[in-house]
């Protein structure tokens, strides 16, 4: 069953912003290492960013570093991925993820699949130059 559901996705030139919206059950959402991860054509999927729900506290991969800021509402059990200053390198559809583990609270640095258990179905963003 699909647990968690992106929105946001869109087209946009270079340079040009767009937010993603990640809502989750609360019983995945609270207590849990939420993460982004995508898929750009061609290649495997790779971590972009945690958001821990417990401290908000967040971790970035280089490439998305200074561009990218992963936030959460925990009221409404949402997590968000501000994204700016987009380049085409960064078309690919986005997928969120809530950790396998509750109370765990992300490990340093980016994202790592085998982490995480509940998935969404993904937003494509696409960056055109």
């Amino acid at each position: 069953a699909q647990h968690l559901v992106e929105s946001g996705g869109g087209s946009v030139q270079a340079g040009g912003s767009l937010r993603l919206s990640c809502v989750a059950p609360e019983f995945i959402y609270n207590g849990r290492c939420m993460g982004w991860f995508r898929q750009r054509p061609g290649k495997e999927r790779e971590g972009v960013a945690t958001f821990y729900t417990g401290y908000r506290t967040t971790q970035y991969a280089d490439s998305v570093k200074d561009r990218f800021t992963a936030s959460g509402d925990n009221a409404k059990s949402t997590m968000y991925l501000q994204m700016n200053n987009l380049k085409p390198d960064d078309t690919a559809m986005y997928y969120c993820a809530a950790s396998r583990v509750y109370g765990y609270e992300c490990n340093p640095g980016p994202p790592q699949s085998l982490e995480f258990g509940y998935w969404g179905q993904g937003t494509q963003v696409t960056v055109s130059s």
